[in-house]
């Protein structure tokens, strides 16, 4: 689930200091937005990790379709898949924030959530390959009717506007998972404007049911859920960047031409992590508007960064003659989603804490060079990575430089 616009105190039932495992068995009520020391449960964690391997199976076919010079289909695909890998992600994600008491039947029913999603993940290259969108469903219907029933169970435990939410929210769950159904009965040419339409819908969902009642959502506790999603997700990056590189070294030989790729990677993914939690963001997260914009954002920052992780491997397999594309058009794979990571961390992350145009421009200038670096032949990966780096050290530079102006240490 994600915030909407409306807004509205924590319930007067949440009972964030009782132990979880104090609370009676079938009640599931909303935990307090000023609890201290929320942070991500270990079932959460299991949840994140469960979900690199549907994002590494989308990664890995990205890869097939771009090394085959069929790059719009390909992104296409791919944009659809993940959509569908992040939407399941968020809406678990936003109701634990606000609902999470680690309870035996929230913890079996969540379990029931990670199976859907590897059924998910089961069915990613069929979906690309065959566009055959069932196994996929399928792993949705279970994550679905399981979030659906910890809706149900949360209304059954709220009153009033809380109440309201909480039945919206399973009804419209239900509806679109009915809409769904599109993607294996239409015909294939109507399946991507089916797609658009279900987006719509989806993402409609929270402002529909949050109109009189805004969830108890935990703004420290929802900004280390993020940040935790896109380590994981950077962490596969690097994973999927090394697997093709030994594979390049171990049947090519070809370490000379691989290294500036691995080097230009893994600066790239460094800068990534750096840019990203170089600002406390949970402070900027006041209101369910902002919070709203930003949950929503995240698709981009999350498809990006685990797309510079196949647009490596298209690299190296360009390198070794692998792929049947050109150079610019492997460099590209890796040059554009990282600009693109760059402007949406700037726009939904840093600009709120830059002071003056100097530090502003940072980010968006770094992403016109990355993509500069797109014609620079064999060494544009390593270009795009060390471009990435300076502007890590330029933002330092101009951050320390400002602190000292104004006295602070």
């Amino acid at each position: 689930m994600t915030p909407s616009s409306s807004q509205s105190p924590a319930p007067s039932d949440a009972r964030s200091d009782v132990p979880a495992r104090h609370r009676p068995l079938r009640r599931l009520t909303a935990r307090g937005r000023d609890e201290a020391h929320r942070v991500a449960s270990p079932l959460e964690l299991l949840f994140d990790l469960c979900f690199v391997v549907a994002i590494a199976q989308a990664g890995v076919q990205l890869v097939h379709f771009l090394a085959d010079g069929h790059a719009g289909q390909g992104i296409l695909n791919y944009a659809m898949v993940f959509f569908a890998i992040w939407w399941a992600w968020m809406n678990f994600s936003w109701f634990a924030s606000a609902y999470d008491n680690d309870d035996v039947l929230y913890r079996v029913v969540t379990l029931l959530q990670i199976a859907g999603v590897l059924v998910l993940a089961a069915g990613v290259s069929r979906a690309f390959d065959e566009h055959d969108f069932f196994v996929v469903w399928l792993g949705y219907v279970i994550m679905r009717l399981a979030m659906v029933a910890q809706w149900l169970r949360a209304a059954r435990s709220a009153e009033g506007a809380e109440r309201t939410a909480a039945v919206r929210y399973a009804c419209g769950v239900l509806l679109c998972q009915v809409g769904w159904v599109g993607l294996i009965v239409l015909p294939e040419p109507a399946r991507p404007w089916l797609f658009l339409v279900m987006v719509l819908a989806e993402l409609s969902v929270p402002l529909i049911a949050e109109r009189s009642f805004t969830t108890a959502w935990h703004p420290h506790h929802i900004s280390e859920r993020y940040g935790l999603f896109t380590i994981i997700v950077l962490g596969e990056t690097i994973a999927a960047a090394t697997v093709a590189v030994k594979s390049a070294v171990d049947e090519h030989d070809a370490l000379g031409e691989l290294l500036p790729i691995a080097a230009g990677g893994l600066l790239i993914v460094f800068a990534a992590w750096w840019i990203y939690f170089v600002v406390p963001i949970h402070g900027h997260l006041r209101s369910s508007r902002q919070a709203f914009v930003w949950g929503y954002g995240h698709y981009l920052i999350f498809a990006s960064a685990a797309a510079i992780g196949a647009g490596l491997e298209v690299a190296v397999e360009q390198a070794v003659g692998s792929a049947h594309i050109s150079t610019t058009a492997a460099s590209a794979a890796v040059t554009l989603p990282t600009a693109l990571y760059l402007l949406t961390v700037w726009a939904l992350h840093a600009r709120h804490f830059k002071v003056g145009i100097a530090q502003q421009m940072v980010l968006p200038v770094t992403a016109l060079l990355v993509i500069l670096c797109t014609f620079l032949g064999e060494w544009a990966v390593l270009a795009a990575g060390i471009v990435s780096g300076l502007a890590v050290a330029v933002g330092v530079a101009l951050t320390a430089r400002t602190r000292s102006a104004h006295g602070v240490g």
